[in-house]
């Protein structure tokens, strides 16, 4: 089967072709961040106008790059929720226009589930694992038992990591997007150097929560000690106050489901500490640590293509009537 894939849950315009037999034969993505710099953060409204700008020519690119015509389609997969709805509507709005028109199947996929299986594109993983999706309005952890059965564990309480990110850099001056901009200023600085708080909640806890993070780098940026201090060395400290408790709460939520492998996804995961820390204590801790190629780790249609293709071959489809919806269907 050969499934097209369309993503716009936020504001990258994706689309994607992936085939059972030859795999990923495309994938374009159609960046916003010069839209959205001016701003230091996405505007919806924004983000809406530029995925109608985009839409169209983002999947003529992802067909022709895969030597695929619309007829050569077996099926259609949308990202349906959850994420900004104007950027929703725009691309599961075209997709079941496309589809109704060349009557083909449409199924509607969940972006945090796509996440969870972009690992797939490149590496194959057994199954059970342990999967942290960390991003920008996302912090969760997941028990990954196949690709129809999602377990949600735990989840932020509050603010997201890649928020509190984008908040730092936001409030140190550097431009956006943050998380970019925080991981590579703190590579010269020193991780040990401000006791930021760690919010590890309960022992057996699989939430998370990043707000009071937040505040006290507000308060200490303010004070005369934050003023003189050096910006290396502040943001190598707040990116190790969040990262430690990424991979501490991600290690010890593995051992409690007694599984030896976990996977990393999402925008944050392609954070350069993160990675090496997470693979430094999975590996103390004897548990294989996974996370995709950074191009994979931020919003892409191949992982929509690639899940929509393995559920579709497994018989499954949505009707024409599938809508969007916002807010994430994964809670306690």
């Amino acid at each position: 089967m050969r499934v097209l894939g369309i993503e716009s849950s936020c504001d990258d315009t994706a689309a994607a072709v992936y085939d059972a037999s030859a795999g990923l034969l495309s994938n374009v993505v159609a960046s916003q961040v010069s839209v959205h710099e001016a701003y230091g953060g996405v505007v919806p409204e924004l983000a809406s106008r530029e995925h109608i700008r985009s839409i169209v020519p983002v999947v003529e690119q992802a067909l022709a790059a895969a030597g695929s015509c619309q007829g050569e389609i077996d099926g259609i997969a949308a990202t349906a929720g959850p994420g900004l709805i104007g950027s929703l509507l725009v691309g599961l709005c075209f997709a079941k226009s496309l589809a109704y028109a060349l009557k083909k199947p449409i199924l509607g996929v969940d972006h945090l589930e796509a996440h969870l299986f972009a690992i797939f594109l490149e590496r194959q993983v057994d199954f059970p694992y342990v999967a942290l999706l960390v991003s920008g309005g996302h912090t969760s952890l997941f028990r990954v038992e196949g690709f129809d059965k999602v377990v949600f564990l735990g989840g932020t309480r509050d603010d997201a990591a890649g928020e509190a990110f984008d908040k730092a850099a936001k409030q140190m001056g550097l431009g956006y997007p943050g998380g970019v901009a925080i991981d590579r200023l703190a590579r010269d600085g020193d991780r040990a150097c401000f006791p930021f708080p760690r919010a590890w909640l309960s022992q057996e806890s699989a939430d998370f929560s990043f707000s009071g993070l937040k505040t006290a780098l507000r308060v200490f940026l303010s004070s005369a000690e934050g003023k003189a201090a050096r910006q290396e060395d502040i943001a190598a400290s707040f990116q190790e106050a969040i990262v430690e408790v990424l991979v501490g709460k991600t290690l010890a939520a593995a051992k409690r489901e007694r599984i030896p492998r976990v996977v990393l996804a999402g925008g944050v995961s392609a954070n350069s500490r993160l990675r090496a820390k997470a693979d430094e204590d999975g590996n103390r801790a004897g548990i294989e640590v996974h996370f995709p190629s950074r191009a994979l780790c931020t919003d892409n249609a191949a992982m929509v293509a690639f899940l929509g293709e393995r559920r579709m071959s497994a018989g499954h489809a949505s009707g024409l009537d599938l809508n969007v919806y916002a807010a994430s269907r994964f809670s306690r």
